[in-house]
């Protein structure tokens, strides 16, 4: 294999704002404020792990210090943008948050502020995972962050910002990237696909969207993967084969034999995917979404679907349901009998979609008891 080999990931990672998939809002705002030359001094980017917070980032450092920039529209082959791209530009300087976290490393970048950039217009600080710097680094860099010389930018990346102190975040706009549409993410895999000459069907980039969980950066590793494994052909059941997924037709089997309460249907999927090796973490995962889908529809459509197999139930079944399969998820990921805890929760959710709530029941029986009350009324009065 030659030595220059790129992983997908990295070889298909966004170089354009055009490049950035799912995240339209985030993309729409900066290029307005390049436009408008209405650019802060601090930007945060906040998101799940693989949703384009560092290589939106990156994007935008290129329209800002790109040859006669700042402008959104730049050139990919212009010398500037391209040394922003390989990580050679003096001017672009990226900090990883978890390894460069002390209050001594936080005062030498302060120090270094003050010198003007090198070559580009402006000296741009990328600091990822963020929340990683520790209370006293955040707080050597809160003045510099509050009154930044004017030709400095900072922008920073986190996958949890609960952890970022809320001066920080008064001092920053906060962009909140959500996790990519799995159509989204099939779409982008087929261009890569079509442009890396490999065959794979739909249902199996159905698969590898729904493995990512919104990340496009997972979803492209999953993708590389299997090219690995399966060569230039990649099928359905292989991404299920190498992952231990089940099929959307056996989630949609197991949730309609839930919803009618068909025990023997219930233990007979669970024993065909214990045995097939089959992730019944991940059968759980999917078996949630397939219900809160149902749930979703129950809302929409006057307070019942048949979405689970074709039986009707009500919101609050479903809702019932739904939180059966939550409070099990614990003991299916951390319990010793993974198989036997899963199934008891799958028990658990029929019986609580079965159940009623008491205080339906009390509105039920109050309003039976006032019905006949009152046709008691009326023969009293005919009489």
């Amino acid at each position: 294999m030659s030595s220059g080999y790129q992983v997908i990931a990295r070889k298909w990672r966004p170089q354009t704002f055009d490049d950035v998939v799912g995240q339209d809002h985030v993309v729409r705002t900066l290029r307005n404020a390049i436009a408008r030359g209405r650019i802060a001094h601090a930007y945060l980017f906040v998101g799940p792990r693989g949703t384009g917070k560092t290589s939106t980032a990156r994007i935008f450092a290129k329209a800002l210090n790109c040859t006669d920039g700042p402008k959104a529209d730049f050139d990919p082959a212009d010398p500037a943008v391209r040394a922003i791209a390989d990580g050679t530009s003096m001017d672009v300087i990226e900090i990883d948050g978890a390894s460069n976290n002390s209050v001594d490393q936080i005062r030498d970048l302060r120090d270094d502020v003050r010198y003007a950039p090198a070559q580009g217009k402006y000296k741009i600080y990328i600091i990822d995972e963020v929340h990683m710097l520790s209370n006293q680094a955040f707080n050597a860099l809160l003045k510099t962050l509050e009154e930044p010389p004017a030709h400095v930018k900072f922008v920073f990346a986190t996958t949890d910002v609960q952890k970022v102190l809320p001066t920080i975040l008064s001092r920053c706009q906060r962009f909140d990237l959500k996790p990519i549409p799995g159509p989204l993410i099939v779409e982008r895999l087929r261009k890569i696909a079509a442009d890396e000459k490999i065959q794979v069907t739909d249902g199996a980039l159905a698969c590898i969207a729904r493995m990512a969980d919104g990340g496009m950066r997972d979803a492209q590793s999953i993708f590389d993967q299997m090219i690995s494994f399966c060569g230039q052909t990649i099928a359905e059941a292989d991404v299920l084969d190498v992952y231990g997924l089940v099929s959307e037709e056996t989630v949609a089997s197991l949730a309609a034999a839930l919803a009618t309460g068909d025990h023997a249907a219930l233990v007979r999927i669970v024993d065909e995917c214990d045995a097939s090796g089959r992730d019944l973490v991940r059968l759980l995962a999917d078996l949630q979404g397939r219900v809160r889908t149902a749930l979703l529809d129950a809302i929409a459509h006057g307070g019942k679907s048949l979405q689970l197999g074709g039986a009707s139930l009500t919101t609050e079944q479903i809702t019932r349901m739904l939180d059966a399969l939550r409070e099990g998820e614990s003991s299916v990921r951390l319990g010793l009998a993974e198989r036997i805890n899963f199934e008891v929760t799958l028990l658990k959710a029929v019986e609580a979609s079965r159940a009623r709530a008491i205080d339906s029941l009390i509105r039920e029986i109050a309003a039976l008891a006032e019905s006949t009350s009152g046709d008691a009324d009326g023969a009293k009065k005919k009489a």
